[in-house]
């Protein structure tokens, strides 16, 4: 997952392979509270691995539920419906982000198992209203309190007898705000079903009635068969108890999948590539947002699926123009809207009023975005209408993403514009609330017009690899330490038993050429071992000194130094990146500092180790070896030609991040409207 403040996605221009998608959020949270509150042992299998079920399974662990971790498989020991007297002993505070498929569960769940319990969340949970299940709960006779503004988080449960509790006349609850009210009573009112049945009224229009399908589908997996009246009233039997499947597997995330079937359906196919695979999610999927199929398929794609497949091409071209209801899927359909500026015509999304209390305000925040790259939108109560953008008037951008994962997501697929634009999504990694793979997963299966590439050159002791290396952590870029390189080649010589000869040499180009490295946070990785300080001996130099004079080697480590050229971008430093090895790069940096100031910087490493030295010969030693690759025959080293020149003698490392990323942004500039 990138951590990084933004994600500079380059423009891409096809796409094809597999991708396997994460499970989904919707059916593992409403599992694992399942799960918790069922008899006996589940087992769950694929379950997301995401912010909103870490919530959810901490808050589960602080409820006394044991959770047993194998891999990648999950057992949950279940409370049986009854919390331990240890925790209704104890006023307890649980932290639930803004995941609103654990806080409006849980605050049903807890309101009935009794105890005392306080509900947090981030700001914007507590802007997430909650009011209508309160009030539910209220008439049973749950004693819930508001901390802050009445109708939202943070809450205070109290404890309260089951005796007390009025179950005789039907619960009312609003449909029309949020089906996670409904989910909320439906999952946790078997706690109170054990002598008479329990009715739900829903008053109001229900909204997103496929994530009551999922909650009715998993209740009937734990033992629960609800009947009902078409959507208007819900009915938890008499003697309903909670019972383990055993196992239970966690489908992919159909919501996720929305993004790649509209990935397929926007760009043109990859080469040699048979359109894009979907796995993990198909046709036979209980989730609700697998329907965006047929709304993919009318804008022109071209869907085929199986019971665990989907596969995705480009048909008509440009897309058709759609103008749909898409109160059925609500998460989903956000990708229909950045699908749109690719249509022939103006498209409409109506019935949507439930994206204004999701993470964010999802209308207004659509709206903002897609105006920022250029188009026309109209937005309202509960629809938004997109013009589509014709080639010459995309603009750069930077997304603001509203700590909302699915505007990230959605907005990631602007960069395929025909205008060859990059898109910059501002705080990527709040796609770790479903999908924390998410921009892995997506740069997997793409290929870009370019990818950007940094060169920092410069001598030796000059600090290129620290500025190189933190410029790399910053934009979230690759790294390459092109000076490791025939050092690591020379130890992978001695590990063969070879010698640096004629004789061995096409050996060691094959071992060289196929080096499996990769430099992450001061380490040298090799085949995931961390060589750092194998390859910094005196006889690793020398073994380095020895393949260097080799032919076939060179150009294997040259092939390899530009394979390092991988989305979303790569930071190269040594001594003739953008010289040789990149003549093409976006930025050239050549770094310097005068002889002194690297004697003096190179010294207190030294010194730091152990090693004795004195400050006079290491300046000799830097001024001979400045003066050897200045002149010698192959690549010399000197600044390319278009380098920006930093003397960084009396600077700090962080002046000299600070401005090659001033320099980065003059040759990526966006526009932050």
């Amino acid at each position: 997952m990138y951590a990084t403040a933004f994600l500079d996605v380059p423009p891409l221009v096809a796409a094809g392979g597999t991708v396997r998608l994460p499970g989904s959020k919707s059916i593992s949270n409403r599992v694992l509270l399942l799960a918790a509150l069922a008899h006996g042992t589940t087992t769950v299998h694929d379950l997301l691995d995401s912010d909103d079920t870490r919530v959810m399974l901490d808050a589960l662990a602080t409820l006394g539920c044991g959770l047993h971790r194998d891999g990648g498989v999950l057992r949950i020991q279940g409370l049986g419906g009854r919390l331990g007297d240890d925790v209704r002993q104890r006023a307890l505070s649980l932290f639930l982000g803004n995941a609103g498929t654990a806080m409006r569960p849980l605050t049903a769940a807890l309101a009935l198992l009794g105890g005392d319990f306080e509900l947090r969340g981030v700001p914007r949970m507590h802007e997430r209203p909650i009011g209508d299940l309160v009030d539910a709960l209220v008439q049973l006779g749950c004693q819930v309190e508001y901390l802050g503004n009445p109708g939202y988080p943070p809450l205070r449960i109290r404890p309260v007898a089951a005796s007390a509790l009025q179950l005789d006349a039907p619960i009312r609850v609003r449909g029309d705000v949020s089906s996670q009210f409904l989910t909320a009573l439906l999952l946790a009112l078997p706690l109170a079903a054990a002598s008479r049945a329990i009715t739900i009224d829903v008053i109001g229009e229900l909204i997103s009635k496929p994530y009551i399908e999922i909650t009715l589908n998993l209740l009937a997996r734990f033992g629960i068969d609800v009947q009902r009246d078409g959507w208007s009233r819900f009915v938890i039997p008499a003697g309903a108890q909670y019972r383990s499947p055993g196992d239970i597997h966690v489908e992919a995330d159909a919501s996720s999948a929305s993004y790649f079937i509209a990935l397929g359906a926007i760009a043109a196919g990859a080469a040699g590539q048979d359109g894009l695979k979907i796995e993990g999610v198909g046709a036979d999927s209980i989730q609700g947002d697998i329907r965006f199929v047929e709304a993919a398929r009318q804008m022109g794609a071209q869907v085929s699926s199986g019971p665990n497949w989907l596969q995705i091409e480009r048909g008509a071209w440009p897309l058709r123009a759609i103008d749909i209801d898409a109160n059925h899927i609500p998460d989903a359909a956000m990708t229909l809207a950045v699908m749109a500026l690719y249509a022939d015509g103006p498209s409409t999304l109506r019935n949507i009023a439930s994206w204004r209390v999701k993470e964010t305000d999802r209308i207004d925040a659509m709206a903002a975005e897609l105006r920022k790259l250029g188009a026309t939108v109209e937005a309202g109560p509960d629809f938004i209408r997109i013009d589509p953008l014709p080639p010459g008037h995309w603009r750069r951008a930077s997304i603001h993403t509203y700590d909302d994962h699915r505007v990230a997501m959605c907005f990631s697929l602007a960069a395929f514009n025909p205008d060859r634009l990059p898109v910059r999504i501002l705080d990527p990694k709040c796609v770790g609330k479903t999908f924390p793979d998410y921009f892995e997963a997506l740069f997997s299966v793409v290929q870009p017009a370019e990818v950007p590439v940094i060169c920092v050159d410069g001598p030796t002791a000059s600090g290129k690899g620290t500025l190189a290396a933190e410029i790399a952590r910053r934009l979230g870029y690759h790294y390459l330490d092109s000076g490791a390189l025939y050092r690591v080649a020379g130890l992978v010589m001695r590990r063969a038993g070879l010698e640096a000869d004629a004789a061995h040499e096409a050996r060691i180009a094959e071992l060289a050429r196929g080096l499996a490295l990769r430099f992450d946070a001061g380490q040298v990785l090799l085949a995931g071992e961390d060589i750092t300080e194998a390859i910094r001996t005196e006889a690793a130099g020398m073994d380095a000194s020895r393949v260097s004079a080799l032919p076939a080697v060179r150009e294997a480590l040259r092939e390899l130094q530009l394979s390092f050229r991988q989305l979303p971008g790569l930071v190269a430093d040594g001594r003739d990146m953008g010289t040789v090895i990149f003549p093409d790069a976006s930025l050239k940096v050549y770094l310097t500092a005068s002889a002194a100031h690297r004697a003096e910087r190179r010294h207190k490493q030294l010194i730091s180790k152990g090693i004795s030295v004195t400050l006079d010969s290491l300046r000799a030693d830097l001024e001979a070896r400045d003066a050897r690759d200045s002149s010698r025959s192959v690549a010399p080293l000197k600044p390319a030609e278009d380098a920006r020149l930093l003397d960084n003698s009396d600077q700090s490392i962080e002046q000299s991040v600070d401005q090659v990323l001033a320099w980065w942004r003059q040759v990526q500039p966006f526009d932050a409207r």
